[in-house]
């Protein structure tokens, strides 16, 4: 059954999502496979994700799937990224798909929503448990903030204290679609990015001099090598050159990185039925876990 429902949406998407640009209401009005399990990974209403297996037997390697927003609550949630993850799971990644608390949430920003990225990915763990899930094939895709999220989870093991916790889930790759490479680049033109709010400020504890504690252990680009290879997808917020500047830092660092530039909206790249989002698909599938 879940074979069939994923290969008829696979089928249809594309006469849903071929807008020459897609807005994020869009893309999260495409349809998607309903989640075999939702699960609370903390104990609060919103720190919950959604896992999707593939058909057979596995175990099946996994993608964390992390939604944008500008850190902000109004902006998205994790419904965005369903048709994205039901597309991965067509193409044989368990996922999981996970709400975090984003600014205007209660306890969000530094540590909180940390926590929450960190906690989401260790439930992996518990679901491995009773769910065939290859833990050593792990890999995190990020959207916009998302992109963020899932860097940092690869640096995640190098750092000291409660964000460390006790055995990180490692990462063998990281996918940032269209986010923010080096989070301290973007936090002079963060109000411009993000509806005038200082979101990198917000949720980093404050800005990178009175808070450089913070911002070195929140910014993954402080970090390398992240020891994870990294496929970074540039389009409408992050550049090209920005995507090969950051390249040529981690590749010196000793990580492998794969560029892929896309000429294309922000939203585009994770809209399955979009040419970029096409194009997205095949880099992941082809180069995350090789």
């Amino acid at each position: 059954m879940r074979k069939m429902l994923l290969a008829v949406l696979m089928a249809v998407l594309p006469a849903h999502a071929l807008a020459q640009s897609m807005t994020a209401a869009k893309v999260a009005a495409l349809p998607s496979t309903p989640a075999y399990i939702r699960a609370s990974y903390g104990f609060g209403p919103i720190q919950v994700g959604e896992l999707r297996l593939p058909p057979g037997k596995g175990p099946f390697p996994v993608a964390i799937v992390i939604h944008g927003g500008c850190y902000l609550k109004r902006m998205a949630d994790m419904k965005i990224m369903s048709p994205l993850a039901t597309a991965l799971t067509a193409r044989g990644f368990a996922t999981w798909n996970i709400e975090y608390r984003a600014l205007g949430d209660a306890g969000s920003g530094w540590p909180g929503t940390f926590e929450d990225w960190a906690m989401a990915a260790d439930h992996l763990r518990w679901l491995a448990k009773t769910e065939p899930l290859d833990l050593t094939r792990v890999i995190a895709v990020g959207h916009s903030e998302g992109g963020h999220a899932a860097t940092w989870l690869a640096a995640r093991p190098q750092l000291a204290g409660g964000l460390h916790g006790d055995d990180p889930v490692p990462i063998k790759a990281v996918v940032n679609i269209d986010g923010p490479e080096d989070p301290a680049l973007y936090q002079p033109h963060q109000r411009e990015i993000c509806d005038g709010q200082d979101v990198l400020d917000q949720m980093l504890g404050g800005s990178p001099q009175p808070a450089a504690d913070h911002w070195r252990d929140g910014n993954p680009a402080q970090r390398l090598p992240l020891h994870a290879h990294q496929l970074l997808v540039s389009s409408a917020l992050m550049t090209g050159p920005a995507a090969d500047a950051y390249a040529a830092r981690a590749r010196a660092a000793g990580d492998a990185v794969d560029v892929l530039k896309l000429d294309a909206g922000h939203f585009d790249p994770i809209a399955p039925g979009t040419p970029a989002w096409k194009q997205v698909e095949d880099f992941i599938v082809d180069k995350a876990l090789k």
